[in-house]
């Protein structure tokens, strides 16, 4: 078994979990078996509770777990399944340890963070390399070096390396490499202060990916690789893409990064074929049609919030070798300035997930121009609450119809609470959570599109529709297009005279590839391009 750390300095957000998993890619196309892992050094047991404004969206596993969004990233770039335990806090590490200490585990010890916050670590790095059966294990190391609260997980790699052994272990240390406008330069002291900082902890990486705006000289590479005891070759630029995240792979194998992994872990591997990988690219840079997408949604100025969502219209945009503009609309600005102002010409409208009662009102006006105007729409899990509201409302005429989620004291909640939600007090890890099965009716559009009457697909939501209002839907032509196996939770809605009205209760971003689109976002982008005239470039 062989290990990579991934650490990064000077500042947050330098994509970390991107370039694990770019380099991951260049691995399993090396023919490698690669598996990945998460560390994250915030106290929150997993980031369920927290808001998107603090840490963008929650990524949803198979199994229910509410992971990081770099998780995302993982299963996107690579064939990789994760489940819960590729994902650790220091919440579920101190909780792990404390309970060990209440049982008595400890016979008697002091309880320290080394050994045993470290150990606890290391055993989560054993168990993912014992379940996986991987050839590689990439593991990333959320934050930033010296942060005080990180400072465990490095240890423990850094315990971990000693037992591993020389040439088992590859640290890879992410650093920023700074333009300064004034003075028309790059400045590496940023990196070298970070590697420092490193050092001081015990680690020495081998391989140091710059992130930078303007390309490494040689004269740069040489100083970093001299201040910071790195090879010269082992300087790795990773300069901001021009078009897309899905350039990064080809930018990495350029630079030899795969090669120099391999070389590292004396590991034999054939040279990757990427030819899939450019194809995705060139469909991403020069598209055969383009078409334009409104996501209307409540937290649109933060770009981390609907990632997977936008990297799923992406998907399905490369599926139809058509470029896909998305105009991010806030809700709210649709009540204010109404939907003829906002929403014109648009090729079609997505609703994303999302929770609390601000814009829902701006995603009804949304959901209801979309279904007058014969526009395709998409709507995912509240995106299909939304679409059932407004369905109620204005051509039901339950006036009034809401979801007991955001007015407890609606006439007609069409939308409710599930049964086994309504016990439930505490908050994290609580709803429908992960893979169900679904259901599809014959001759729906959903089966179709699915190409299959049984589906697995990720949930994470606590309300529903209210089956006490199913006959009256159905009769004004709302199809249940899928429920789960026994009939009785709907999972996805469309309307029959619509040429695209879909809408899902789960989520079907998580499971979408750019090189094995998910069907829901491929047909729709197949609608908009339609609903547009194939509009040519």
């Amino acid at each position: 078994m062989k290990y990579i750390f991934v650490t990064g300095g000077v500042v947050s957000s330098l994509g970390k979990g991107l370039t694990a998993a770019a380099l991951g890619t260049l691995l399993e196309n090396r023919g490698l078996k690669v598996a990945f892992q998460k560390f994250d050094p915030y106290l929150n047991v997993d980031p369920g509770t927290m808001s998107p404004f603090q840490h963008g969206e929650v990524y949803v596993l198979d199994d229910g777990a509410e992971t990081d969004l770099d998780l995302g990233h993982y299963e996107r770039f690579t064939n990789t399944n994760l489940t819960r335990y590729n994902n650790l806090t220091s919440g579920q590490v101190y909780q792990k340890v404390l309970d060990k200490e209440r049982r008595g585990d400890y016979l008697g010890k002091t309880v320290q963070v080394i050994p045993h916050v470290t150990d606890e670590i290391q055993n989560r790095i054993h168990q993912i390399a014992e379940q996986s059966k991987a050839d590689v294990l990439i593991t990333e190391i959320g934050g930033t070096t010296g942060d005080i609260e990180g400072l465990p997980f490095l240890e423990a790699i850094r315990e971990f390396a000693l037992d591993a052994g020389v040439g088992n272990v590859v640290f890879l240390h992410m650093t920023y490499v700074p333009f300064i406008k004034a003075a028309g330069e790059l400045k590496t002291k940023p990196t070298q202060q970070s590697v420092a900082k490193l050092r001081e902890i015990g680690i020495t990486p081998q391989i140091l990916v710059c992130r930078c705006e303007r390309p490494l000289n040689k004269e740069l590479r040489q100083k970093i690789s001299l201040f910071c005891n790195v090879a010269y070759e082992a300087v790795i630029e990773e300069i901001d893409v021009e078009h897309s995240i899905y350039e990064v792979p080809l930018m990495l194998q350029r630079e030899r990064l795969d090669e120099l992994v391999c070389k590292f872990l004396h590991m034999e591997a054939k040279v990757p074929d990427m030819s899939h990988w450019q194809d995705i690219i060139r469909k991403l840079i020069a598209p055969q049609h383009r078409v334009r997408i409104g996501v209307v949604g409540k937290y649109i100025e933060l770009n981390d919030a609907y990632k997977s969502v936008y990297e799923a219209i992406i998907h399905g945009g490369i599926a139809n070798d058509c470029g896909v503009e998305i105009e991010k609309i806030e809700s709210e600005e649709i009540e204010k300035f109404g939907p003829d102002k906002v929403l014109k010409g648009l090729g079609g409208i997505l609703v994303p997930g999302g929770f609390g009662e601000r814009g829902v009102e701006g995603k009804i006006i949304a959901a209801q121009y979309a279904r007058e105007k014969n526009l395709p729409y998409l709507g995912l899990c509240l995106g299909m609450q939304i679409a059932t509201i407004e369905f109620a409302r204005n051509v039901l005429g339950l006036k009034g119809a809401h979801s007991t989620e955001f007015d407890p004291n609606t006439p007609h909640p069409v939308i409710a609470l599930l049964d086994d939600q309504k016990q439930v007090s505490q908050k994290g890890g609580t709803m429908r959570l992960g893979s169900q099965p679904c259901q599809l009716a014959m001759g729906s559009r959903a089966a179709h599109l699915y190409g299959a009457f049984l589906i697995n697909e990720r949930h994470r939501h606590r309300y529903e529709f209210n089956n006490a209002y199913r006959e009256k839907f159905e009769q004004a032509g709302f199809v249940f297009s899928g429920t789960s196996p026994d009939g009785k939770l709907v999972e996805m809605i469309e309307l029959k005279e619509h040429p695209f009205y879909i809408a899902s209760q789960f989520h079907p971003e998580f499971k979408s590839k750019p090189n094995k689109p998910h069907p829901l976002f491929k047909g729709f982008i197949a609608a908009c391009h339609t609903h547009i005239h194939h509009k040519p470039l």
